[in-house]
């Protein structure tokens, strides 16, 4: 059957378009993939206290817990971060990128949490400028090697490979999410599908989330969690402990 080169050509185009579209889908599970080595698994950012200390117990509080820190605490202010260092390594702006990189490095409310942050952020470059193409990236590790946050260099990874905001703050957020309810479910414990269920109730609060700080700028980064900040402070001197964080 004879197709008119018209059409043919709309084909083609179609196609070219889906294989673009899986490709920042393959990425964005890559990087979010608990197997890519940024070291995700050995932090719970306070989580292992609030465990300790009876605060998280079972499905429900920790389901809690961890929406109370996606709307109030690091979910929010990451997601700003986020939002601010894509925007400017869309836009090839590298001075605007490092105060968004300086801000994050300091904006952690405790040593572990600058610990864990800083330390993914940095594996995540060394992981992803070998195998990607990521001129801003590689201008950031150059320029602050040592105060890499973890959502900042996502971020700016996303931005080089042309991949949207929203899908990858989305992928950003279930990666930050899915690693805390690992924990949850290997400190309480929990069944793997309690786990999941957790996280299945989670993704409205991630949508909302990214939703909320579509439009939020730099001066009203801030967080309400004071609870799990002290939790992660207290986990510096626990005892005996599973995580780094």
């Amino acid at each position: 059957m004879h197709i008119p080169m018209a059409i043919r050509t709309n084909m083609i185009t179609a196609t070219a378009a889906r294989m673009v579209d899986r490709s920042a889908l393959f990425r964005l599970m890559t990087w979010m993939s608990p197997a890519y080595p940024v070291g995700a698994y050995t932090y719970s950012q306070g989580l292992e206290w609030a465990v300790e200390d009876g605060t998280v117990t079972d499905t429900e509080s920790l389901d809690d817990w961890l929406t109370q820190v996606l709307r109030h605490g690091t979910g929010h202010t990451d997601a700003i971060l986020f939002r601010h260092a894509h925007e400017a390594a869309a836009a090839g702006d590298l001075d605007g990128l490092l105060d968004v990189a300086d801000l994050a490095a300091a904006f952690q409310p405790s040593s572990e949490r600058r610990l864990e942050a800083l330390a993914q952020g940095r594996a995540f470059a060394l992981a992803t400028l070998p195998a990607f193409s990521s001129p801003m990236l590689a201008k950031l590790e150059a320029a602050r090697p040592d105060a890499l946050a973890y959502t900042v260099t996502v971020a700016v990874a996303a931005a080089d490979q042309k991949i949207a905001v929203e899908d990858a703050l989305a992928a950003f957020l279930h990666g930050v999410a899915a690693n805390l309810v690992s924990a949850g479910v290997r400190l309480i414990p929990l069944g793997q599908s309690a786990g999941l269920k957790v996280l299945t109730a989670l993704e409205p609060v991630m949508t909302e989330v990214a939703d909320a700080t579509r439009s939020l700028s730099l001066d009203e980064l801030g967080g309400a969690t004071v609870i799990a900040d002290i939790a992660s402070m207290r986990h510096e001197t626990q005892y005996t402990r599973l995580f780094r964080s």
